[in-house]
């Protein structure tokens, strides 16, 4: 598994928030936007890899994070959400767990 897109952003606390569009585990033709909220990108990664998505990495900032992701990371406790439809904002964001289960 590898991001077909993704990016960060630095906030003014010196925290990053990491967006990535990933393959949906166990669906060939389905991606999903996963954010994750940490103290840097290493451990953004880290934090997925640990959750059993091994082969995760950023290339390149193309696709930063947009205002309302930030929001939405920022606000879930976990700071570790992803969802389906990148591009649909209405649905819902889900925590990670409900992601790993589906897989």
């Amino acid at each position: 598994m590898s991001t077909s897109g993704g990016g960060f952003i630095r906030l003014p606390a010196g925290s990053v928030v990491v967006a990535l569009t990933l393959p949906r585990p166990g669906d060939n033709g389905h991606s999903v936007r996963v954010l994750v909220h940490a103290v840097n990108r290493q451990r953004a990664l880290t934090r997925l890899r640990n959750l059993g998505l091994r082969a995760v990495y950023l290339r390149g900032n193309t696709e930063p994070p947009t205002p309302d992701e930030v929001t939405a990371v920022l606000h879930h406790p976990d700071g570790l959400v992803w969802r389906e439809t990148p591009d649909d904002d209405t649905e819902s964001w889900h925590p990670i767990r409900a992601l790993l289960r589906s897989a």
